[in-house]
């Protein structure tokens, strides 16, 4: 009996806790531009990458990706976490996330563009997230510190919608920068005392870094746009043409194009000297032969 009454009595607590809005702790992790944390997490898929071995080995429970949270911080940040140790929140479970490389896998994004931030949630929570981009004087050499990050953030976001499990949040990207940077994100809870901590690798390219297109023999199609889920440059909710994609190693893979476009011109060619032969054509008037793009993109 005595047994019965203590599991009813917890079972009673249990309930209450439930009931009264007692909020659980909150997790998450950016996944575009994706995070150090995540990649290297089970569901990452870049575990097998050198810099998150080093990291494994270094100390990084990545098991427990979503988790890189300091209770009680109430914004003072700089105050509270460590120089050289932002990227695990000054947690020694985390201390191989702050280990200093230049191949941490990385998204590559244009300066300057718009793009649409996705922070995926676990146990999803009010608060605010603040985005820092690191100072044109960064090196991916050296543990990242509080004077490698600008002063104010580029993006800042209170409670914004969840969408396919991720808060998702569009901004305008930092200008001015190329090459290897870190996009910090700081989530503060509003309804718990949890702070979030996250480094996401990027590789900034100029706007006007792209390469140049190859000469068409046939009309321009119209631009292809990415559906929502889709991630790289642009605004996929506002249907804006992507021109990068997520890579594992730093090395930017641009969307594969033209294969699909060179079969179809030759089979229009082919049906077309077949109908000029059969007399279906009048000479001298070409067959229209439409450009079509094929490509892949890589969703998280």
């Amino acid at each position: 009996m005595a047994v019965r009454r203590t599991l009813a009595a917890l079972a009673a607590v249990a309930a209450t806790l439930l009931f009264t809005g007692v909020p659980a702790s909150a997790h998450g992790a950016p996944t575009s531009p994706l995070s150090r944390a995540a990649a290297c997490g089970p569901e990452g898929g870049r575990a097998d990458t050198p810099a998150c071995r080093a990291a494994i080995a270094a100390g990084a429970a990545v098991r427990e990706w979503d988790n890189i949270r300091v209770a009680q911080i109430d914004g003072r940040d700089r105050e509270r976490i460590p120089d050289g140790e932002l990227c695990s929140g000054g947690l020694s479970a985390y201390r191989g996330l702050d280990l200093p490389r230049t191949d941490w896998p990385a998204t590559t994004l244009t300066a300057g563009a718009r793009h649409t931030f996705r922070y995926r949630t676990t146990i999803p929570h009010k608060g605010t997230f603040r985005f820092y981009a690191t100072t044109a004087s960064y090196a991916p050499t050296r543990r990242l510190t509080w004077a490698d990050l600008e002063e104010k953030p580029f993006l800042t976001v209170t409670d914004p919608p969840i969408r396919d499990g991720a808060y998702q949040m569009p901004g305008r990207l930092p200008a001015g920068r190329t090459g290897r940077h870190i996009i910090y994100t700081i989530w503060q809870n509003s309804n718990t005392q949890d702070t979030y901590y996250s480094c996401s690798d990027v590789v900034f390219r100029s706007p006007s870094g792209g390469a140049a297109p190859a000469p068409r023999t046939t009309p321009a199609a119209a631009p292809r746009t990415v559906p929502k889920a889709a991630t790289g440059d642009g605004d996929p909710a506002a249907g804006v043409p992507v021109a990068a994609v997520t890579d594992t190693d730093g090395v930017p893979r641009p969307v594969v194009v033209g294969a699909a476009a060179g079969v179809t011109v030759l089979l229009g060619a082919a049906v077309a000297l077949r109908l000029r032969r059969a007399g279906g054509v009048p000479a001298g008037r070409p067959c229209g032969v439409r450009n079509h793009r094929a490509g892949r993109r890589r969703i998280w």
